[in-house]
């Protein structure tokens, strides 16, 4: 579980490319290596990932096929800096929205607004689909960063970032083009769903109760 609030950056600082395999070594800041074991998990701009090995404050991580192409880890070179966050404890406090790291697009950055204290950044997504989900004042995941939505507009949406938000992770510096990482907020998708799933069930009985009237007028 992670709260979409990022810690720090990290510097990748080696890519072992394996085919539709990869292994990424991230450098991360000393404080974010306290306690670390293999095996824990640490969001890579958004994507949860599994330490694979520690070697000081050099960490490994393994990228299978589904995640290269879901996510934007697969463009990534030596010396791209990443937004990182440890996995979260019971107990700690959720200063963002409770995320899993699970990523289900990526969405591209489609226009920048700057102003003296304010940056809004418009994004567009592919899949247009997922859109029914991107609503006004609710949440969403950018490379792992929790973020309120602004205006939608068919299939773009935007966000404003304050500067600690704009300097403490790497959205600050991203350009027209870049793609982000997006993970949906569960809690949305799942009312959606619902309401989905309830009106499709009351237009079904509405149908069938018109047929079976017909049927008995005959």
């Amino acid at each position: 579980m992670f709260t979409g609030i990022v810690q720090r950056k990290g510097r990748v600082i080696a890519i072992e490319d394996k085919g539709d395999f990869r292994t990424h070594i991230i450098e991360l800041p000393s404080e974010l290596v306290n306690n670390l074991e293999t095996g824990a998990s640490i969001a890579n701009n958004g994507c949860c990932l599994t330490v694979t090995k520690i070697d000081g404050n050099k960490i490994s991580f393994d990228l299978v096929k589904e995640t290269l192409r879901l996510t934007n880890l697969g463009e990534l070179t030596v010396g791209s800096e990443v937004n990182i966050e440890r996995a979260a404890k019971y107990g700690d406090e959720i200063g963002g929205h409770v995320m899993s790291g699970h990523i289900v697009t990526t969405a591209e950055i489609a226009k920048i607004i700057t102003s003296e204290n304010n940056l809004q950044i418009w994004f567009r997504i592919f899949d247009q689909t997922l859109m029914k989900y991107i609503l006004h004042k609710g949440f969403i995941g950018i490379d792992g960063i929790s973020l309120t939505i602004g205006d939608v507009v068919n299939n773009r949406f935007c966000v404003h970032l304050i500067p600690e938000t704009r300097d403490r992770t790497t959205l600050g510096r991203k350009r027209l083009g870049d793609k982000v990482n997006i993970e949906l907020d569960p809690q949305t998708q799942a009312i959606v769903d619902t309401v989905e799933r309830v009106m499709a069930q009351q237009a079904l009985t509405v149908k069938l109760q018109a047929t079976h009237e017909e049927e008995n007028e005959k």
